[in-house]
């Protein structure tokens, strides 16, 4: 049977995108998939997270202009898009096997939610152009480089294996909404 895909963009709010590396061209993939997503009749769903920095109703918490949400919209308040939240309901109530998995920050609200996304039995689709992290200043000495944590994550989700589940990683220009159903196996990135 075909997938079922909706498009999750994770955590891209004003808050998180100030601080993001390569926050425009990340802000622009993500943009340019809703688009197609939407056009193509595939539900894009946004998830928000709620903290003490990023109080709902906040500047802040807002998510930025170029996303602004148009479907469902699910709030978190851990790195995991699914924990004690609706969205596991939000995408059974649309049919949806797979997850295509775009947002902030990748070593922590992207790559919990496409982990768990496996585990809860949806197919996933990284998109490696699609996330980022944080910026990173001098003072960073215990974090990997932006673009090598990005790097690291995409080969990670290249390689990791789930028995029963499709992972592919693809740059956004890669992701074809349109195709026919069963012909939508995207190029490898």
């Amino acid at each position: 049977m075909p997938p079922t895909t909706a498009l999750l963009v994770v955590d891209m709010q004003n808050a998180t995108v100030a601080m993001a590396h390569r926050a425009a061209g990340t802000v622009a993939a993500i943009a340019g998939l809703s688009e197609r997503a939407r056009a193509a009749g595939v539900p894009v769903v946004t998830v928000r997270q709620q903290d003490a920095g990023m109080v709902p109703g906040s500047e802040d918490w807002r998510v930025v202009p170029e996303l602004a949400p148009r479907e469902p919209v699910v709030d978190k308040t851990t790195p995991d898009s699914f924990l004690g939240t609706d969205l596991d309901v939000v995408l059974a109530a649309r049919g949806v096997t797979e997850v295509i998995v775009t947002g902030f920050a990748t070593e922590v609200c992207v790559d919990t939610t496409a982990r768990q996304a496996l585990s809860r039995g949806y197919d996933l689709v990284v998109v490696a152009d699609g996330h980022t992290t944080s910026v990173r200043t001098a003072a960073d000495t215990d974090l990997v480089p932006a673009d090598r944590s990005i790097a690291q994550y995409n080969a990670v989700y290249r390689a990791i294996g789930r028995p029963g589940r499709r992972i592919r990683v693809r740059a956004a220009a890669d992701v074809d909404f349109g195709a026919p159903e069963g012909a939508r196996d995207l190029r490898p990135a």
